[in-house]
């Protein structure tokens, strides 16, 4: 913002008050009038609590909302291709098969390996989003190339050959691999990995470990869609897969699915309050509901240290489960 007038809380959150630190809500403060009284009390800094809270709630919607806005991108694909083609529905040439595969090797090596010290250096100097770009334009270009070259093998008989792939049970092991493991423990394993702190990194690692609730949902919706009479009408007129896929089937089984990502968005506030409650993640300039949590343990007797970004923690997560609530009975 340009300017403020009468703002409620005249603090930031990194605004110290060297003159009132640790002082509760009731405590005695020294300050001008009530217009600058901290109302929630301060930490050991002297940082306003309100306005930590504030900048805390910014943090926490928006990884709940990307986070499982990637989360969603992800179910949605794999549990549509679960769900709609089975094991026995998707069938492939032996020639794109092969070059897609080898297209997928040769993408990944020339966009992320061989450009790896790139990004690690863009990581450190801010200029991620650009080179995470070009490799991603570098990643789908080798994918079209390979994608093209199917043309010359349809004069290979053997190439030519259409073979079925069993996506369902693919996806399911995925799935099955991926549950196998405890969401927190993989997740403090991927940023330990991570070259620099960041919330960026943390909606990104979350959103890749919470998809698979969406994908069964949506593969479990989709397996009794797909053989209802309209879709059964749909193939008798010889509309395509993907006409059928997303523009019949998909829209009316996206319900399951948004009760899902209301519960998935108060997991993820939950996993990212214990991040920064352990004190990782996060960048150390960031305020966070579970950095502010944490700080409780230095002061004990700091009572509202701990009863605000809990409570705060608690009711949006409350909150985020009611909706979900609300949408099943719908």
């Amino acid at each position: 913002y340009e300017s403020v007038v009468f703002a409620p809380i005249p603090y930031s959150a990194t605004t110290p008050d060297i003159r009132n630190i640790y002082k509760g809500p009731f405590d005695a403060q020294k300050t001008e009038s009530w217009r600058y009284r901290h109302w929630l009390g301060t930490d050991g800094l002297g940082h306003d609590l309100a306005a930590s809270l504030l900048a805390g709630a910014r943090v926490a919607i928006l990884v709940g909302v990307v986070s499982m806005s990637i989360a969603t991108v992800i179910g949605l694909l794999f549990g549509a291709l679960a769900g709609y083609f089975g094991d026995d529905g998707f069938r492939i040439s032996r020639g794109r098969l092969v070059l897609n595969g080898a297209g997928l090797l040769a993408g990944w090596f020339y966009a992320f390996q061989v450009r790896g010290y790139v990004l690690s250096e863009a990581i450190q100097h801010r200029g991620l989003g650009v080179e995470l770009m070009k490799s991603l334009v570098l990643f789908a270009g080798i994918m079209a190339l390979a994608n093209g070259l199917v043309y010359f093998t349809k004069k290979i008989k053997w190439l030519k050959k259409r073979v079925g792939l069993p996506l369902d049970l693919l996806i399911m092991r995925a799935i099955e691999v991926v549950n196998s493991i405890p969401g927190l423990l993989l997740l403090l394993a991927l940023v330990a990995v991570m070259p620099k702190s960041s919330i960026l990194y943390v909606m990104v690692i979350i959103g890749l470990i919470r998809w698979q609730s969406i994908a069964r949902f949506l593969r479990a919706e989709l397996l009794r869609i797909r053989n209802l009479n309209y879709i059964e009408a749909g193939r008798a007129l010889g509309y395509s897969h993907r006409r059928i896929l997303f523009g019949h089937a998909l829209p009316n089984a996206i319900g399951p699915v948004l009760i899902t990502v209301a519960f998935g968005m108060a997991s993820a506030v939950l996993l990212e309050s214990a991040l920064s409650f352990l004190g990782i993640g996060i960048g150390a300039e960031g305020m966070t509901w579970g950095r502010l949590l944490a700080g409780a343990r230095h002061h004990p007797s700091a009572w509202w240290l701990a009863l605000f970004p809990g409570g705060a923690i608690f009711i949006t997560v409350t909150a985020l489960n009611l909706l979900g609530e609300a949408l099943s009975e719908e």
